[in-house]
């Protein structure tokens, strides 16, 4: 295979259900992988007869082949209907010699296909560079997922507020110690009701959310930090939302309402700064220079990466992240991108503050598309 601008024709193979790139141009979800061809102005599904009546109904693409009836004429031929086989004879009777595929195509495969006389050209990612600018229509199903992930933080702080804080200084409810499991028990429960899928929610409490990833567990202090970050997927549009929130049950101590306050300064901040034009990069060294001169230091102490040591914020689509960036590594903002603005700053002894929304920017800046207030005690 040999890299490529572009090329006559486009192949794509993948399940839709796992692989934005298939789900992008078919708007199909299937389970198991099937073949994409976008070639001479015309988009073409070849799937199995499972799915081959619910693709004509539900795909946007102009055809759809059937996989059956080509594995039977290359089973006529003496040949084993393998997925190459079966995918040469769809190209040659679509006329397809030469095709762009993503870097992420099976190598495999391709090297069957190369053996079949079938010529593959690597395309650069992103392979549908159009992902990055929203539709009215995309718009619509970000906001959807959104208006899902702030229904499950509701339900999750429901839930906080339904604990007593015990003598001890633990939540509890239902006589026992109040989880970080029972928490992220409570938002994922919501955010299925709501039509859309969690994976990994974040409900860490303390100096567990000092690793933003932690997803957190076990019993939840009164009067401490529980980073939630929420990124439920639709289960009809494949579209992420994505929201955090950091809250307190009962009361917050006053190093962490200074800390709280500069991160939500810089999140103000950043809401101001992406625009058209802007650079991911500059936005993102501003707002941690706007945490260094309070006096915020990020950096390794006690073996631990402490301060604000991740991005200000990603694309956000098919995808829970996808271009642009805005971070060391970001890239110009554009009208018609959909980015997170999260900044964070995370100590020991302290224990994590992370607060994020979710913006559209526009010709004339950005519009904010999370609606939940920001409030630190609960």
């Amino acid at each position: 295979m040999k890299a490529k601008a572009r090329a006559r024709a486009r192949i794509l193979y993948a399940a839709s259900e796992t692989d934005p790139d298939i789900l992008y141009p078919t708007g199909f979800f299937a389970p198991d992988p099937f073949l994409f061809v976008q070639a001479a102005g015309k988009r073409v599904l070849v799937m199995s007869d499972l799915e081959m009546d619910r693709a004509r109904r539900q795909a946007t693409v102009d055809q759809v082949l059937s996989w059956t009836a080509l594995a039977r004429k290359v089973e006529a031929r003496g040949v084993r209907p393998g997925a190459a086989p079966v995918i040469a004879a769809a190209l040659r009777q679509l006329k397809v010699r030469t095709a762009a595929v993503p870097r992420s195509f099976p190598l495999g495969l391709a090297m069957e296909l190369d053996e079949l006389g079938v010529r593959l050209e690597v395309e650069p990612d992103p392979f549908w560079p159009e992902r990055e600018i929203k539709t009215a229509a995309e718009v619509r199903a970000i906001r959807a997922a959104l208006r899902a992930a702030e229904a499950g933080l509701a339900a999750g702080i429901a839930a906080l507020q339904g604990c007593r804080i015990g003598r001890d200084g633990w939540l509890r409810r239902d006589g026992r110690r109040f989880t970080a499991e029972d928490l992220r028990a409570a938002v994922n429960t919501r955010i299925l009701g709501e039509g859309c899928l969690p994976s990994h929610t974040i409900c860490a409490p303390g100096d567990q959310a000092v690793d933003p990833h932690e997803e957190g567990h076990g019993p939840i202090r009164a009067h401490t930090p529980v980073v939630m970050d929420i990124f439920p997927r639709s289960e009809q549009t494949g579209y992420y939302g994505d929201l955090t929130r950091t809250v307190v049950r009962g009361r917050a101590s006053d190093a962490l309402r200074a800390v709280y306050a500069l991160v939500h300064e810089g999140v103000r901040l950043g809401h101001r700064r992406v625009r058209p034009g802007a650079s991911g990069t500059a936005i993102h060294r501003e707002i941690q220079a706007l945490f260094a001169s309070r006096g915020y230091r990020t950096g390794v102490t006690d073996g631990r990466m402490q301060g604000f040591f991740h991005g200000t914020g990603h694309g956000l689509g098919l995808q829970i992240h996808e271009p642009p960036s805005i971070s060391t590594r970001g890239t110009v903002l554009r009208a018609g991108h959909v980015v997170t603005v999260e900044p964070g700053l995370y100590y020991l002894g302290l224990g994590g503050v992370r607060i994020e929304d979710v913006a559209r920017i526009t010709a004339a800046g950005s519009v904010n598309l999370t609606r939940v207030p920001k409030v630190l005690e609960v």
